[in-house]
């Protein structure tokens, strides 16, 4: 059994949670927050017994028997818990960006090997079932090589998506501690991993972010960049606060297009959707294939994410994303930012 422990109990851990209690190989044996109200609801929720529950994660990590930690905590605090759970001897999964620097992710990418344990950055989008599954179309060569890839983010509302606390959503808008802004650095950080899922590295970028009406969220924006293989991608990010978004998330619309030489593979949902259609589909040889039967529930990209985290720890195998590889995606991430 891998026993987990998580640090940060906000609204984002209950699908991370699953990923280790629905697991037949692991277990949560200790929790970590600021608030005593999480620790209690998530405490019980998960049945994670009062004297395992810590408002301090030192203490936590004083814990002989916890194995591994998931670390869930705002984006400026990454580098410092990161390196606390590390020094402890224990294996690490950490939420992204991986850190709000390249100087910081070298060092813990350092510390990982220097300890001997696992650095997983975790990523769900790469995880995303219609994802996972234009990905095998794209490897048996379905659409020929691959030429460029593109990506629309479009965000609105809904009376069914997750409220947003208060202080979740002033950290996010304070570049200081997001890093950048909600949509191009947090959230874009998924698109930015789905590109360099299917095509590796950046060697140029191009992009304009915007501030929508001077309140930190960075809409309407654009990147374009050059994969180092030469083919291309770019990001549309748009916030349409009037628009209605059908979703149990946020209130976000995801697309995702990719062309090669003999067609188009068309990734039709994401965190909600707003038209309904099949979640993937090709045009190949004057021909349009739907495929239905996937699934597309964003939450449940969380749970395949952390159980593949578990499994790789039962295995002794590489975690998706290593550290190294979790750089190589916050690179693309910043040089958004900076270009």
């Amino acid at each position: 059994m891998i026993k987990m422990a998580i640090v940060g109990c906000g609204r984002i851990s209950g699908l991370h949670a699953r990923a280790y209690l629905e697991h037949p190989d692991s277990d949560i044996v200790a929790i970590c927050d600021t608030s005593e109200a999480n620790l209690r609801e998530k405490g019980e929720l998960w049945g994670v017994s009062d004297n395992r529950r810590f408002t301090n994660v030192d203490d936590l990590l004083a814990i002989e028997e916890v194995d591994a930690v998931d670390v869930l905590v705002p984006h400026h605090l990454h580098y410092s818990f990161a390196t606390k759970v590390m020094m402890a001897g224990k294996h690490l999964s950490l939420q992204k960006p991986m850190t709000v620097s390249l100087a910081e992710a070298d060092e813990l990418i350092a510390l990982a090997h220097k300890q001997g344990v696992v650095f997983k950055v975790f990523e769900n989008f790469i995880f995303y079932e219609p994802i996972v599954f234009a990905k095998s179309l794209v490897d048996q060569g379905e659409i020929g090589d691959l030429l460029g890839i593109r990506m629309k983010s479009h965000s609105g509302y809904s009376p069914d998506m997750w409220e947003i606390p208060a202080d979740t959503q002033a950290w996010r808008l304070n570049p200081e501690e997001c890093g950048g802004g909600p949509l191009v650095f947090d959230d874009g950080h998924h698109k930015f991993a789905v590109a360099w899922h299917f095509l590796g590295a950046v060697d140029q970028m191009f992009s304009s972010i915007g501030n929508w009406q001077n309140t930190g969220i960075d809409s309407p924006s654009i990147a374009a960049w050059r994969h180092s293989n030469g083919s291309i991608g770019s990001l549309e990010v748009i916030y349409s606060p009037e628009m209605l978004v059908s979703t149990r998330y946020y209130a976000q619309d995801d697309q995702l297009e990719l062309t090669g030489t003999k067609g188009t593979i068309w990734v039709t949902k994401g965190h909600g959707q707003l038209v309904h259609q099949a979640p993937v589909r090709m045009y190949r040889d004057g021909h349009e294939t739907h495929y239905e039967n996937l699934d597309y529930d964003w939450g449940n990209s969380f749970v395949a994410s952390g159980q593949h985290f578990i499994d790789a720890l039962m295995a002794g195998t590489a975690p998706l994303l290593t550290g190294e590889q979790g750089k190589e995606v916050l690179e693309i991430t910043l040089r958004a930012q900076q270009a």
